[in-house]
């Protein structure tokens, strides 16, 4: 059976949205119940991508705010609280029940609501005597943002430079790490599955899949088993394997600029939470861009070029099918005698039955116009073909492109510029001194703040001094900055040559490829491998749980992107039969988005230029 994340998160939802009462398929429990929803920010943006307010009103959802926001009593109407388990949110539910905000309060905490908390809620309920008011206390475990089919963010912002940190305490380290954890706790809650755990040796990964380990077997024991059902399907059923990556595997993927349509959207048109904006005759107009959009889910991995033809393909059907619509409905029936009468009313309904259909699909096509249109004009403004371009030959040939300079002081924003530049560090192994202060002061030229540059700089040029402490303790956390010195630009170096385009398959799903065939190779062969229903130190433990497999949970910790989503789906489906891969992170991120983060690091490690240096032109 496929893992079908997004499906099982909305049944969760649609549940929950019912009072925590079955649902049958496609109806409501009770849909002359009439409800108020409150929710958090979190929550909000997990709820945004998975169902629409018309969606919200058929499940009886009359009114939806902010658990923040000033909202007037409605006393006679249940509420159902949908929000993360802090304390912020326990002590604003205390004050609502206090006033008696609301009928009854249906309480919905994203994960597990800690003892403390749930202790407080009950102290502060019962001294302002509405305890009764609460009519339960569900934990969802849906701490996670599923964006679409095969893809899903934990929403956890700045992860990168909070696990990168070489000034970074312990107990910082250790709460990020769990924070992680947790959330991937509730994704494999929710799709009610234990995977085996497959992670590289040191570093985040290995701390996480430690953590996670350990979370699962705790719960397998158990009374309230989240896992019961997925551990009794038989013995068809064939367990996941979930694969941990840390970003400093493959850092040039987070950095380079890309030519295929998801990830060119999300990167140049700022795409959020499935929704895009485009400036269109001086009016921003949002548009959805997820699953029920059958252009984006066909052309998603296309590169442009392809999308801007295959507008014009479905533009130029869509007319053709018009004018037969045309032809059938503009005849005179006084011309028919009643037998071709009888079959031009048949071919009229046939027709007037198409239109929803054509409606549709115009819908469609004059979204994905205006899109691509806006697409192109940033494309032509910033040269992006140009940076795509010279990015792609860089790191396939692993030398410099003669025209590096050039652009750097040619057309592009500041952050174009700024990745190139971090591009040709990643792709080049040995930079000439004499090369390297050409790029700095070319984008000293262009007023690019060089944070981000000098920081992956500085660290490579740590990789060769640091070499010989790779026999370290991976475990401690105290020497956490020297630990990712370590392992960043030795994974770096080993990951950067491989790019999506021109046919190469990224390293990420080279190795996807090995840990779900579980055959040897040079490249996994030290990986570790975490089996929480397999007895603790059992030593048959890995051996049984090397695969193959056909289904994997790819997780990248430090921020994900769509180009290695769309590579991973790509691969998938090239597979005979399909394998069905999901792809998760710690968060999405565009280039710019990665390059801030690194601009951090860089000045947090001091090599940063002027912190008033504008990233864009």
């Amino acid at each position: 059976m496929a893992l079908s994340l997004r499906q099982k998160q909305l049944d969760a939802v649609v549940r929950m949205l019912n009072l925590n009462h079955p649902v049958i398929s496609g109806g409501t429990a009770d849909e002359e119940v009439y409800k108020v929803l409150v929710y958090d920010n979190f929550c909000r943006d997990l709820l945004a991508p998975l169902i629409r307010v018309n969606d919200l009103r058929k499940h009886g959802i009359t009114l939806y705010l902010g658990i923040d926001k000033e909202r007037q009593n409605v006393p006679d109407v249940p509420a159902i609280y949908f929000v993360r388990p802090v304390q912020s949110n326990i002590q604003r539910i205390i004050v609502d029940a206090s006033r008696g905000m609301y009928e009854a309060f249906h309480l919905n905490f994203s994960s597990s609501l800690p003892r403390p908390l749930l202790e407080e809620l009950a102290t502060g309920t019962l001294k302002s005597d509405s305890l009764q008011r609460i009519a339960k206390v569900y934990d969802q475990y849906l701490d996670f943002v599923t964006l679409e089919n095969g893809m899903f963010s934990l929403a956890q912002p700045l992860s990168y430079v909070q696990l990168n940190d070489p000034a970074a305490q312990d107990q910082d380290v250790e709460a990020v790490v769990e924070s992680i954890a947790n959330g991937l706790f509730s994704v494999l809650a929710t799709l009610g599955v234990v995977p085996v755990i497959r992670c590289a040796r040191g570093g985040p990964a290995e701390m996480v899949a430690g953590v996670l380990d350990s979370r699962i077997r705790d719960h397998l024991v158990s009374r309230n088993n989240l896992f019961t059902e997925a551990g009794h399907m038989g013995s068809s059923f064939q367990r996941p394997v979930l694969c941990l990556f840390d970003r400093n595997f493959e850092l040039s993927v987070a950095v380079q600029h890309v030519w295929s349509y998801r990830p060119l959207v999300h990167d140049v048109l700022n795409m959020r939470l499935n929704r895009v904006n485009v400036q269109t005759d001086g009016k921003r107009i949002p548009y959805e861009l997820d699953d029920g959009d059958s252009f984006w889910v066909a052309n998603g991995n296309a590169v442009f070029p392809q999308v801007a033809q295959e507008v014009e393909v479905r533009l130029s059907r869509y007319k053709q099918d018009i004018e037969e619509i045309s032809k059938k409905t503009g005849a005179n029936a006084e011309d028919f005698d009643d037998n071709e009468l009888m079959g031009s009313t048949t071919a009229l309904k046939k027709a007037t039955g198409s239109l929803p259909e054509l409606i549709e699909r115009k819908k469609i096509i004059d979204k994905h116009t205006t899109v691509a249109s806006a697409l192109l004009g940033e494309i032509k403004n910033r040269s992006l073909d140009s940076f795509c371009s010279i990015e792609d030959e860089m790191l396939s040939k692993g030398s410099v492109d003669k025209g590096l300079i050039a652009h750097l002081k040619g057309k592009g924003t500041k952050e174009d510029k700024l990745r190139l530049a971090v591009v040709y560090l990643l792709a080049v192994e040995t930079t000439p001194p004499a090369e390297l202060e050409a790029v700095e002061a070319a984008l000293r030229e262009s007023e690019v703040d060089p944070s981000a540059f000098l920081y992956v700089k500085r660290i490579k040029s740590l990789n060769v001094s640091l070499s010989s402490a790779q026999a370290a303790s991976k475990s401690n956390l105290g020497v956490w900055g020297g630990q990712f010195y370590e392992q960043a630009l030795s994974s770096i170096t080993a990951g950067v040559k491989n790019l999506l385009s021109g046919g190469r398959q990224a390293a990420l799903t080279r190795v996807v490829d090995a840990l779900m065939e579980g055959k040897p190779s040079p490249e996994t062969d030290s990986y570790l491998v975490f089996d929480p229903r397999a007895p603790k130190g059992s030593a048959g433990a890995a051996s049984v749980s090397k695969g193959p497999f056909k289904e994997a949970i790819v997780f990248m910790i430090g921020g994900g992107n769509y180009l290695e989503y769309g590579s991973l789906q790509e691969f998938a489906q090239r597979q005979q039969p399909t394998k069905n891969i999901i792809y998760g992170t710690t968060e999405i991120l565009s280039g710019k988005d990665f390059i801030d983060q690194l601009a951090v690091l860089g000045r947090k490690m001091g090599v940063g230029g002027s912190t008033s240096a504008s990233s864009s032109s």
